[in-house]
């Protein structure tokens, strides 16, 4: 509620427009400086690495802001995931100052300064693309995506070159004030994203933006302002142009992000799911049980998130494309394949199409493939085979996967409920189920074929 009043009273001041349409958010002609007083971020919501990252800046005589997410989900009361620092220091001025830092990236030249598992990523002011000229620094591909972005300028001319609104907001630790270069408190209050600049041209440099516009929409509960949501419909095309191994970091920042669930409705909706997985959503059309069952995996996924336990994504992937393997498995069956070799040969086929996509790592592929082969093998109990099934390392998510299976419909409830029970069960009561199902199941054990009697060969005299 505290948050609420302070970015009220920070819309009254800042905001003087009366007659424009709602979306619309020109910059202002200087940025407008929000005083200490005048909001809540402060050093105590800033985590440790990053007021190092930029006290050292500041006191080798650089520039440095904490920007963006960081600034944003402060303002808005939210806990930041990471922090992101610009400065006017160059990527190899930052990483002499940071032993512990690395330069990463070509297209656009960035600083990571590592303190164990948490990244504090510094980023150079950069400069407007229409400033730069013909300039070796600075490249455009002739569909208007940035291929190369490396031309240093202002905090201001930076602060234009960022994606949304919301996320071109600076505090800066020499006077603890927030600038606001484009309006962004406004659509903070407005609770809507919006594009700095043309909405296409902006898209069109970076289709990702697409993605994230959906991303951030879904995590702070935004709506998408009318000129930065229409041409997303027409333009998801553009998608098809970015590398497999960047999609794949995009969506893995969408199903971990705790509002996965959210996140593919806004797929589904603006019509870009079709340009990430495409085998999925062909199936998806024709296949509501599909539907459910991605809905489900994707709802529980985000419990597991907030309540902070463990998420594997070959999960969600395997749950993703299980309905277009399964209908290529049975055009494999038609062809003469037994079960398990069919499931093999269309789990060959589905993964190596989506993986030209979506570049999904090979140590996540061979755990989809091998969840997928457990549920040919989970309806075989008898014997010794359900306590060695119990001690396959995929065991426990292909378990979770056959409870996801029932509870869309796609089959039969009962056998997920049995393997619940075997598992909380100890020795003997295991022998007990295993009795049982032979009773109740008594044709389900293959009867030993006779041998013919052996014939002994003539002994030579």
């Amino acid at each position: 509620m505290t948050n609420n009043i302070v970015l009220r009273k920070l819309f009254l001041r800042l905001t003087h427009r009366k007659s424009e349409p709602d979306n619309y958010s020109p910059p202002p002609a200087c940025p407008q400086v929000i005083s200490r007083d005048q909001h809540n971020v402060s050093r105590q919501k800033i985590g440790d690495n990053a007021l190092k990252v930029l006290y050292r800046l500041k006191n080798a005589g650089f520039e440095a802001y904490l920007v963006g997410g960081g600034v944003r989900d402060i303002l808005l009361g939210l806990q930041p995931k990471d922090f992101d620092i610009a400065t006017n220091a160059h990527p190899e001025e930052v990483a002499q100052l940071f032993r512990n830092s690395r330069l990463i990236g070509r297209r656009f030249r960035l600083v990571h300064v590592l303190y164990g598992r948490e990244i504090i990523e510094v980023a150079t002011f950069r400069a407007a693309p229409q400033a730069t000229g013909q300039n070796p620094h600075h490249r455009q591909s002739e569909a208007g995506q940035l291929l190369k972005d490396n031309i240093y300028g202002s905090v201001k001319e930076d602060a234009q070159r960022r994606d949304f609104t919301v996320n071109s907001l600076y505090y800066s630790i020499e006077d603890f004030a927030v600038r606001d270069f484009a309006n962004g408190i406004s659509d903070i209050h407005k609770r809507q994203i919006q594009l700095i600049g043309k909405p296409e041209e902006r898209y069109r440099e970076d289709p990702v933006r697409m993605l994230r516009a959906l991303r951030f929409a879904a995590k702070l509960d935004f709506n998408i302002a009318p000129d930065t949501a229409q041409p997303i419909f027409r333009l998801g095309e553009l998608l098809t142009n970015i590398p497999s191994a960047r999609l794949f970091d995009e969506a893995q920042k969408i199903f971990t992000s705790g509002y996965a669930l959210h996140c593919w409705q806004l797929l589904l909706e603006y019509q870009l799911a079709q340009h990430l997985f495409p085998a999925c959503i062909n199936d998806l059309n024709k296949n509501p049980t599909a539907a459910k069952l991605i809905d489900q995996a994707l709802d529980n996924t985000d419990k597991r998130i907030q309540i902070g336990k463990f998420i594997s994504p070959s999960f969600l992937y395997a749950v993703l494309l299980w309905h277009p393997m399964r209908k290529e498995m049975s055009h494999q069956q038609e062809s003469g394949l037994p079960p398990l070799p069919a499931l093999q040969q269309a789990a060959n086929l589905v993964l190596g199409q989506q993986t030209k996509t979506i570049a999904i790592p090979r140590r996540f592929t061979i755990a989809v493939r091998e969840m997928w082969e457990l549920q040919l093998k989970l309806p075989n109990r008898h014997g010794s085979r359900a306590e060695k099934l119990l001690t396959h390392p995929r065991f426990r998510a292909a378990y979770d996967f056959l409870l996801l299976r029932e509870e869309s419909g796609e089959i039969k409830a009962g056998l997920g409920d049995w393997w619940t029970n075997f598992q909380e069960a100890d020795s003997e009561q295991r022998q007990n189920m295993l009795s049982e199902l032979n009773k109740t199941e008594p044709g389900s054990r293959k009867k030993r074929r006779k041998r013919a009697p052996r014939i002994k060969p003539p002994t030579s005299k």
